[in-house]
């Protein structure tokens, strides 16, 4: 092959999956990792090898010449344009153990780590429409799959739906989406259909321009629904008539609510929420506890997977009552506020100022008065002198964002020597690293890995430590 960067192989079976969703052929003894979501061990495929690196190489499929044995017919007819549910044509029991071999190697490979026999992965009841919040995308810029393109007929250049991955400004128009329940598809379709009546705008993201920006859905356990609707021009009538048609249409909506977004990115934490009709907020239940979830409020997005994901650190902490309980990265207090009445008191420390209030408000609705929340960078927020002013942690509960703990909050953490850490990580590979650190100190003593999101390549772990004697 030479020096030759990108070239086609005709045709090639591809051998097995790899990290990242991606998959894995052979050529010439070299490894080339397949992007994409359509292919499966198996296929025999076309590909284009886009990147030749020296150990290594990069491709896509041109064409599937033949289907492997072992897939299953996709669901949704988005399916390999959307780039959602990457997984669709994996049995969920072999995305299981994917999963599992996921975070046995990782752990192992990059942390090597001694582990003790890694738990069997819980699997999610549900596979389909189990998500609680969606955001669709306004585009004046739709994305056109090769068959619309080959039909030559003329279509509309508006899209509500979904970016298309690695396009920002591309979407891809969605008929029915399989992560939410209804009624969120027949409410997104009905504003698409509303916006089209009334010749509204959809939103261009390199001009920065049009009406209509995105949608957010978000459902619960409680049968509560919240709509949020972003606009980026102050068209005070024709906003109007746009909540007045959802809460006449979907009567079910407790809370509707829209912002006025004129800035050049979609990001609205620092933007002010009308409330058009019912609370401002809907409510989520696990056993006794409410949690209040506003517009810009974080919560697990499977929510039943959230509680069996919330048992397992609970159990694994070994709450006794009397502990004092730091619970790191704490988000909206979620997990501080579910293990509040098994401890002597629980802190909880996050990034973000508006989830600590939130935190702190569900607290109070739940009438827990053993909670601390504090808001600041968990780097220069957690110190010596924080320790030294709060008290000593017994136990300590960390669940970080998928970039893992600091190596300062790690270090840390070793010189307070609480007796027991329990790490919730959506990402193992960071966790491995983390957990090599932490090894100098701590026995691993449980892994448990948890599936949060059926047909995408996502696993959370949940890993218990416990201090050498």
């Amino acid at each position: 092959m030479g020096k030759v960067k990108t070239f086609v192989i005709e045709s090639i079976v591809v051998e097995s999956f790899a990290a990242e969703g991606k998959c894995i052929a052979k050529h010439n003894g070299q490894v080339i990792f397949i992007e994409g979501s359509n292919v499966h061990p198996g296929d025999k495929v076309k590909l284009f090898v886009n990147n030749r690196k020296k150990n290594y190489a990069e491709a896509n499929v041109l064409e599937i010449l033949e289907y492997s044995p072992d897939r299953i017919a996709p669901f949704c007819e988005h399916f390999g344009v959307c780039g959602g549910c990457k997984w669709q044509h994996v049995p969920y029991e072999k995305q299981l153990e994917l999963k599992y071999n996921q975070v046995n190697e990782q752990l192992k490979r990059i942390g090597k780590l001694d582990l003790p026999s890694i738990k069997p992965i819980l699997g999610s009841a549900k596979t389909q429409f189990y998500r609680n919040k969606l955001e669709y995308t306004f585009s004046n810029s739709r994305w056109f799959t090769r068959d619309e393109i080959n039909t030559e007929e003329a279509m509309s250049k508006n899209a509500l739906g979904f970016h298309v991955p690695k396009r920002f400004e591309k979407v891809l128009p969605i008929e029915k989406c399989y992560h939410q329940a209804d009624p969120s598809n027949a409410i997104r379709l009905t504003l698409r259909d509303f916006a089209n009546a009334n010749n509204y705008t959809y939103y261009d993201h390199i001009a920065h321009e049009g009406f209509l920006r995105n949608i957010m859905i978000r459902t619960s356990t409680t049968g509560d629904l919240m709509v949020m609707v972003q606009f980026a021009q102050d068209n005070k009538d024709d906003i109007k008539a746009t909540m007045e048609h959802l809460h006449t249409n979907f009567p079910q909506i407790t809370s509707l609510n829209y912002i006025l977004n004129q800035k050049r990115n979609d990001t609205f934490f620092d933007l002010e929420v009308h409330t058009y009709y019912g609370k401002p907020y809907i409510e989520e239940r696990m056993e006794d506890l409410t949690f209040r979830i506003g517009v810009k409020s974080f919560y697990q997005t499977n929510s039943e997977q959230a509680y069996e994901l919330y048992k397992i650190t609970r159990e694994l902490a070994d709450l006794t009552g009397n502990e004092l309980v730091y619970d790191l990265y704490t988000g909206t207090g979620t997990i501080a506020n579910f293990v509040a009445k098994k401890a002597k008191k629980v802190i909880g420390i996050e990034y973000v100022p508006e989830a600590i209030e939130d935190a702190k408000i569900n607290a109070d609705v739940n009438e827990l008065h053993n909670t601390s929340f504090y808001a600041g960078d968990m780097r220069k927020f957690l110190t010596n002198e924080f320790i030294a002013q709060h008290g000593k942690p017994d136990v300590v509960i960390t669940d970080p964002p998928r970039a893992g703990m600091d190596e300062a909050v790690v270090r840390t953490l070793m010189e307070a020597a609480p007796k027991r850490i329990v790490y919730v990580s959506c990402n193992p590979a960071t966790q491995a690293r983390d957990l090599a650190i932490l090894s100098e100190k701590y026995d691993i003593s449980v892994v448990q890995p948890v599936d949060m999101f059926p047909h995408t390549h996502h696993v959370e772990n949940v890993v218990r430590l416990d201090l050498k004697h």
